[in-house]
C-alpha cells in the first residue's frame, strides 16, 4: 500500500481533531448551542462538497442512482451528523483526547467486525490473531492515556 494513502489517513485524523476543536469553539461563541454549531458545520461541508461535485462533473448520474441503493447505505449522513453533534457536545465535557481516543476505540472494534465478516458489502478481510493483538495493545494504550494519571497517583502513595 502506498505511503501516500497512509499520510492521507493521518491527515484525515488530524482534520477530525481540528474539526472537533473548531466546532467546540463555534458552539461556545454562539452561546453554547451545540446543535446550531453542528448544523452550520454540516451545511458548510455540504456546500463545499456540492461545489466540488459540480466542478468535477457527472453528479447528475450519481444522484439518479441513489434511489436504487440499499436503505442502510443512506444512513452515512445521519451517522456523520450524529458523530459531529456528539463531538461538539462531548469535547468540552470529557476533553478532546478522551473523546477522540474513545471514538477511535469504537472505530477499531467496529472496523474489525466489518472487515472480518464483510458486513454491508465491504470486502471480507479476516482478522488474524496478530491484528487482534495489535488492536488490544492500541486499546490498552488508550486506557493508559485516559487513566494513567489516576493509576500513577494510586500507586505512588
Amino acid at each position: 500500500m502506498s505511503a501516500v494513502y497512509y499520510l492521507l489517513a493521518i491527515g484525515a485524523g488530524l482534520g477530525i481533531t481540528l474539526q472537533a476543536t473548531l466546532n467546540g469553539q463555534l458552539a461556545k461563541g454562539i452561546g453554547g448551542d451545540s446543535v446550531a454549531a453542528a448544523l452550520f458545520s454540516f451545511t458548510a461541508g455540504a456546500l463545499c462538497l456540492g461545489l466540488f461535485a459540480l466542478m468535477r462533473g457527472g453528479i447528475a448520474a450519481s444522484l439518479t442512482a441513489i434511489p436504487a441503493q440499499p436503505w442502510w447505505s443512506l444512513l452515512g449522513g445521519l451517522l456523520g451528523a450524529s458523530a459531529l453533534l456528539s463531538y461538539v457536545i462531548l469535547a468540552p465535557r470529557v476533553g478532546l483526547s478522551a473523546l477522540l481516543g474513545l471514538a477511535i476505540a469504537g472505530q477499531i472494534t467496529s472496523s474489525l467486525a466489518i472487515d472480518h465478516f464483510g458486513l454491508m458489502g465491504s470486502v471480507e478481510r479476516p482478522v488474524s490473531l496478530i491484528k487482534l493483538c495489535g488492536s488490544v495493545i492500541m486499546l490498552a494504550g488508550l486506557a493508559i492515556a485516559l487513566f494513567g494519571d489516576r493509576w500513577s497517583a494510586l500507586f505512588s502513595g
